[in-house]
């Protein structure tokens, strides 16, 4: 089963706004102009989520390890935050605002539910990290890690989603998870050790 793409020709905004017009060609326009454009065009928020649609459905599949669900708060994400555009500051970056954004629905999810994790689906990861972190398997199936992901501690769980499925760099992730780059990779590192253990063929066995 293939990874879901943007589609940004069928996103609605809330409301009764009409049909999107054709998306423009606006990849070179900066996060904070789209913002600011998107607050009167629909189009404009159409690029937003184009651009971080992936990001956002990554980091939402390996916190519930559920391709509905992923789905459906990948859409919550989107929809909350084109609803809050007028409440961003601009002195902090889009991304990391709308990554709060989807840290803020997924721990409603589990809030009102117990996660869990169907074994039905076995989506391969094509790409898992693209640099020194990368020392997992790229065969594991998504399904796989998010399952060893919830064996972890919160804090280290939330640095892999973050820096390995949400795509974010150390820098970005360390600065949504109030912490010094420094201190941020040293918790991935220890979260990679974590993960292999929980991912080695003797886990099975558990």
């Amino acid at each position: 089963m293939n990874e879901p793409q943007p589609n940004p020709s069928t996103w609605r905004p809330s409301g009764s706004d009409a049909a999107l017009a054709p998306l423009k060609a606006t990849i070179s326009k900066s996060d904070e102009l789209l913002v600011q454009e998107a607050q009167h065009s629909p189009s404009a928020f159409a690029e937003l989520y184009r651009r971080y649609f992936k990001a956002i459905y990554r980091y939402q599949m390996a916190k519930v390890g559920n391709l509905h669900d992923a789905q459906d708060l990948t859409a919550q994400t989107f929809l909350a935050a084109q609803e809050s555009l007028a409440h961003y500051r601009h002195q902090d970056k889009f991304a990391a605002w709308l990554m709060t954004i989807a840290k803020r629905k997924s721990a409603d999810h589990f809030r009102r539910r117990r996660p869990t994790v169907p074994l039905e689906m076995a989506e391969h990861l094509t790409q898992i990290a693209s640099s020194a972190e990368d020392t997992l398997d790229r065969q594991l199936s998504l399904q796989q890690i998010a399952q060893a992901l919830n064996r972890l501690t919160p804090d280290r769980a939330e640095a892999i989603s973050l820096r390995l499925f949400g795509g974010f760099t150390a820098a970005e992730a360390a600065q949504m998870m109030g912490r010094s780059e420094a201190a941020f990779r040293m918790l991935v590192s220890r979260a990679l050790d974590d993960l292999r253990l929980h991912l080695s063929p003797a886990q099975g066995e558990d």
